[in-house]
Formats: C-alpha cells, structure tokens, sequence
C-alpha cells in the first residue's frame, strides 16, 4: 500500500519544506537568484536535518529578512523540516518614523526602498533638519529629522540705553543709548544675537567722554595698558613697525594707530638663466614672495618660490640642466648608450636595451629617449624567461600526468589530491597551473580529511548511529552522525550531527 503524500508549502522567495510520512524530512531551496548574490554550497537545493547554508544577499539593496543589516547569514534545516530562520533576502526599507517628532508621519506613503525620499514637517517646539529625508540602510537620515528647538535666550536691559527687536527676528535684538551715551562699539547703535541659548555679548552704554572697543589695526593688534585704562599699547606684525608705541583716548575717541612697514628686503638677488614671474617693487615686506622661472630647458633644484625673512632673502635656487637618471635593479638587462659617452644623460640621449642570458625576452621598449623634462620617453623594460621548468610540488597533491623539464609560456598542468583529500577549485583556487613568461601561475589547495578512532570516541561516550565500531576517515564536508552510547545522554551544546572542515571535527560528548 502506497503512503500518502502530505506538502507544506510557504510563501517565502527561497525555500519551502516537504514532509513525506515514513521518511526523512528535508529543506529545499527553491530560487537561487532572487536578490542572492552568492550560496553556499553552491549548486545544492536539498538539504537533510542538521545541513546548513550560507547566503549572501546583493549587500547594495538588500539585506537578509528580519535581521536588519545583516547581509550574510548562516541557515540550518530542523529535524522537523523546517529552516531555523526564513532564509530571504528582502529589498532594504526604512519604517515609517512614529517617533521622530514628525508632524504627519502618513507622508512617509508609499514604498519606502533604500533611496526613498520624502519631504516632512515636524511637531511645535523642534526644529526640521532638512527639506527631504532620504532613506538609508541606516534608517532616514538625517537623524534625527526633528531637533528639539533651543532653550531662547534670557531677556536683556541695558542701563542708559533702550533695548529694541523686531517682530520678524527674535534672534537679534538692536539697542540705542540714551543722550550723554553711546554703545561700547562707538557705532550710534549696535546689535546682540541669540545663538544656542545665549547672547554674543553684553549690551553695554557708556559716557560720551569715554572710548569703548578697540580700533581696528592693519598689520598689527592693540592691547590693554596694565597701567592705564585709557591707554593701550600697539603690537605690530612681524616686518611692521608702529609711528607710536602707545594710543591713548581722547574725549571720547582712540587715537588711530598705524603699522607700517619696518624691516623690509631690497630687489631680490638675480639667478643665472632665470626671471621672476610677480611684478617687481622698490621695497618687499617680511612675508613678501617672489616666484622664480628657469629658461629654455633648464630645471630648477630647489623651491621656485623665495620668502623676505626679517630683511633678507632665503637662499635662491639656480637653473640647472636637466638630466636624465641612469640607475637602474632591473636584472639580466643590458644597456647600451646612444651617443656612447661617459657621464649624465642630457636630453636627446638615448639607450638600448637587450637581455643577458638564454630564454629571456625584452618585455617593454627596446629604444627610450632621454626628455627635456628629465624624464625618459617610456619606463625601463624588463627580462622574462620565455619558459617554466618542472612545475611545483604542493602539499597532498600531484599532478595528473608525467612532468616535462621545460614547459613553454601558456602551457598548464592539472592537479589531483591524494585520496580522502578534497580539491578546492572555488575562486582564487583552481586545479591547474599555468606557465606565463617563465612563472608558474595559479592556486593549488586540497582540504584535509578527518579521522577519529575508536579510543577516542570511547573515550568521550560515543560511538557511530549507522556504522559498525570502527576508525573512521572522512573527506573535507562529510557528514557524520553519532549516537550516545548506552546508558549514556549528551553533554554541551555539541550536536551529535557534525561535518569535517579541513581536518577538524568537533566531538561531542556524552556520560
């Protein structure tokens, strides 16, 4: 009599689960490529109870389902058929922000993918941080869409003066003063400017006979006397001078401090073969510059540009010819010059190449020609075997056929791995090597087996489910399933079910 057949289907994009009465249950991938960029192991849709999975979604856009930013994830199938999670890669989406101080979350309509934009207002007492929110795989940004506005700052008085703001702008208040006074700025009015919660100064009025802030001083600075409130001493920049030392106020005002020119450089020195680019002046202040060109095909061998220091020019650079360098690592390379002359490589020389030595080809221009620049017309070549000798030895492998002493360039030889060992041919590994230009090219890898003896499975209260007391020696990936032995339960969280990788298996154990 035939068993019947129970299906229980799911509406994911990349599994679904059968169960058949009497038999094992298995998970099944159904789609491959919708949103995956990558499964592992590749090409298997049939997994039993304790097989896993790894997929990687298509990282720009999407994301595994439900993990949030996650794109890589691991998925084992359940003795009772079912994956542990939804194995699916979903589209990237931002939720609507309930708790972001919007004004009307609903705007946030429609689909709402990686990249969405939506224009929003937010809530009475914060402030919007941008025009449009854009939809990351971070959430919106910016974040957040909504600040809290900033506490405003306290109310002002000004003693002698009158304060005064206006409707349209309650960040800046204006202040005049009263008659016999004048701000502390000595401008007929003034303003102050709420930011962050607090005021850029202090409102102040003071007496007409009296001088307030500072004047402004070209190439230099005032400070205040330590003796005298109504003196301040000036402070020149580095190459300026000051016609006083001291200002001092006078009914009401500053005197007007001047900074000029103190220790200056003469016409900056000549250079053999060289002119200045900047226009030229009778005196050049300290910091002043002049740039410096060489003619025709000269180079320079220092900085162009020249400083006035204190009274004096930095050391001039000079014009020199230019030549091109001759040193060179390359091995079995041969050089011959063109005129054959002893010395530097001026412009217009030239060099020619050829390899020392048996099977070696010039890669690269046989002829390079010295520039005005000083730089040759192309790079130096180089010498390559044209080809391989025996090809190499790697660990638990061999290659399929008898080796040749000389291998010619493009030719390749395949690989085999010793018995019980796995072959990986998974990018960047591959079963062959080929011979390019006198080298061997390419990747050779073969995975360890796995081996537990009897001892050691007695020794940690196990034994096999389905095979008889014996050694076992399994290849990289093999599953192998354990069972307590009599009278004996599992220990730890290592399952009973296991898989060698590379030569390692985790043992579980059982008392």
């Amino acid at each position: 009599m035939r068993v019947p057949v129970q299906f229980i289907s799911f509406s994911c994009f990349l599994f679904s689960v059968t169960v058949v009465q009497g038999q094992e249950e298995t998970c099944e991938l159904k789609s491959t490529t919708f949103r995956v960029k990558e499964i592992n192991p590749e090409g298997k849709t049939i997994f039993r109870a304790g097989e896993s999975v790894e997929i990687t979604c298509i990282t720009e856009k999407h994301w595994i389902f439900q993990t949030k930013k996650e794109t890589i994830k691991s998925f084992t199938c359940r003795e009772n058929g079912q994956w542990d999670y939804e194995p699916i890669c979903e589209d990237i989406r931002c939720g609507v922000p309930r708790d972001q101080h919007v004004y009307d979350p609903s705007s946030f309509w429609g689909d709402l993918k990686l990249g969405a934009k939506r224009s929003y207002y937010c809530m009475s007492g914060y402030d919007q941080m941008s025009a449009v929110a854009t939809c990351t795989r971070d959430g919106w940004t910016p974040n957040p869409l909504c600040a809290a506005k900033q506490r405003s700052c306290r109310d002002l008085s000004v003693e002698n003066g009158l304060i005064y703001s206006l409707p349209s702008n309650e960040e800046e208040i204006f202040y005049f003063c009263n008659t016999g006074y004048k701000p502390f700025t000595g401008n007929l009015w003034d303003s102050v400017a709420c930011s962050k919660g607090s005021w850029s100064k202090e409102p102040r009025c003071i007496r007409e006979e009296e001088c307030g802030a500072f004047p402004s001083v070209h190439h230099g600075k005032l400070k205040q006397s330590l003796h005298d409130q109504g003196t301040a001493e000036v402070e020149c920049d580095p190459g300026f001078k000051s016609t006083q030392r001291f200002i001092s106020c006078i009914r009401g005002t500053w005197e007007k401090p001047v900074c000029e020119v103190g220790v200056s450089c003469n016409i900056p020195p000549k250079v053999d073969y060289a002119f200045i680019t900047s226009k030229p002046e009778e005196l050049y202040a300290h910091g002043s510059s002049v740039t410096y060109v060489c003619r025709s095909s000269l180079l320079m061998n220092r900085e162009t540009t020249v400083f006035c220091r204190n009274g004096t020019w930095e050391e001039t650079p000079t014009c020199e010819e230019a030549t091109c360098p001759l040193s060179t690592t390359v091995e079995d390379l041969k050089i011959e010059r063109s005129p054959d002359i002893e010395g530097p490589v001026k412009p217009g020389h030239k060099l020619i190449f050829s390899c020392n030595g048996q099977l070696l080809i010039l890669k690269g221009q046989r002829e390079i020609t010295c520039q005005p620049n000083g730089e040759w017309s192309s790079p130096f070549p180089k010498c390559v075997r044209e080809k391989c000798g025996p090809p190499p030895q790697v660990d638990s492998g061999d290659t399929t056929e008898m080796t040749k002493p000389e291998y010619n360039s493009g030719e390749r030889v395949e690989y085999v791995c010793f018995n019980k060992y796995t072959l990986v041919q998974r990018h960047p590994y591959s079963k062959y090597m080929t011979c390019e230009q006198g080298e061997w090219r390419g990747n050779i890898k073969c995975l360890k087996p796995c081996s537990v003896t009897v001892e050691e499975m007695d020794k940690r209260g196990i034994e096999l489910q389905w095979r008889p007391r014996e050694k076992i020696f399994s290849p990289h990936e093999d599953r192998i399933i354990f069972a307590c032995q009599r009278g004996k339960y599992l220990k730890g969280s290592i399952p009973l079910i296991q898989y060698c990788n590379d030569g390692v298996m985790n043992l579980p154990e059982c008392v």
